[in-house]
Order: C-alpha cells, then structure tokens, then sequence
C-alpha cells in the first residue's frame, strides 16, 4: 500500500513539472525555514513567562537530540531509498547512499513543530503545515518513502517533547536568574504578573 502510495506521488511529480523547482528548493533548502521559525519562537517568549521562555531555548536542543538518537536507528532498519527500488521513479534531488527510514528532515521538522506548539499556538500551527509540506516534498523529490516522513514526524515530536518536558523546570530556574542580568536583553523581562 505504501509502496503505491510512493508510486502514485512520484507519477504526480512526473506530470507536475512547474512544481520541480520548488518542491526540490524546499525539500533540499526548507530547514532553514524552520531555523526562522525557531528564531521567531525565541522572540516571542521574550515577554512571556519563565517557563515559554525555557521552552523557546530547548526547542533546538530537542531537534538535535531527536536527530542523534535517530541516526542509531537508521543504522539498524536499513530501508533501502525508493530509488534503489524503482530504478526509473524520477528523483529531483541528489541520490542518498544512506538509509531512507526514518527521514532525518521530517524528524527535524516535527521536533521543531511539536516544541513550537507549546512555546505559541499560532507559531505552532504555522510550523506544523510547513512540517507536513516537507514531508510531502520529501517524498515528491523521490527521496523517501511515506513511512519514512511519517516515522521521523513522530519520532522527531515524541524525542523533543521528552526532552523539554524533562529539563523545562530546570532551564526555567534558568532563565529566571538570567533576566536579573546582563542576559535579560537575550531572555527579555518576564511580564509582571509573572514576575511578582
């Protein structure tokens, strides 16, 4: 069924050739999009209590753990790329030797959305349409499978949350002090009510 799922998207490719530039710009470039989004996270905790404001800072360290403890296991799946298995599918970007299960972008991706969403809902919201876009562009270019993207959104969401969940009370003490110092332009002022 995944495999015809594949297929079906990669003959959509093969009849959309308008859509090859961006698709391929987003699924190859698209991370840095997500840099901004974090970038944007980061400013809007500014004025928001000590624990966004945690939340905000372990959003990048949730996707690089998330990135790390996933490398193990595309190791161990070893799922071959969707070209390797259909030599002739159309492929917009460079062919991968590694692994194709899971997908390191989608897993960067939905760690992202998936902290984003608590730091600020809208942000969050913004993030989590992007993510799925370039998990279909993922897919669109020829690079992975529909389970790899899926995969790596939910493991890439699940280790981040973990993770921030874990040390957000600690980072938040943190933080706290930081705003009584030089770092307070950096982590900005805790609004009052917060603050009291």
């Amino acid at each position: 069924m995944l495999d015809d799922l594949f297929s079906r998207i990669n003959r959509f490719a093969i009849d959309t050739p308008w859509l090859h530039g961006p698709s391929t710009l987003y699924a190859s470039a698209g991370l840095l999009v997500f840099a901004g989004l974090l970038v944007a996270g980061w400013w809007l905790a500014r004025g928001r209590d000590d624990r966004t404001m945690a939340t905000a800072l372990l959003a990048p360290v949730g996707a690089l753990v998330a990135v790390v403890l996933q490398q193990p296991l595309i190791s161990w799946a070893g799922h071959p790329r969707p070209f390797v298995v259909h030599p002739d599918a159309l492929v917009l970007v460079s062919r991968s030797a590694d692994a194709s299960f899971p997908s390191d972008h989608a897993c960067v991706v939905g760690a992202v959305t998936a902290v984003l969403l608590l730091v600020d809902r809208r942000l969050g919201a913004v993030s989590a349409v992007l993510a799925l876009l370039m998990a279909v562009a993922r897919v669109y270019v020829g690079a992975h499978w529909p389970v790899d993207v899926l995969a790596g959104l939910v493991f890439g969401a699940a280790v981040a949350l973990a993770v921030t969940l874990a040390l957000r009370p600690a980072v938040a003490r943190l933080v706290a002090r930081g705003r009584e110092t030089r770092l307070s332009g950096v982590l900005g002022r805790a609004p009052a009510a917060a603050a009291a």
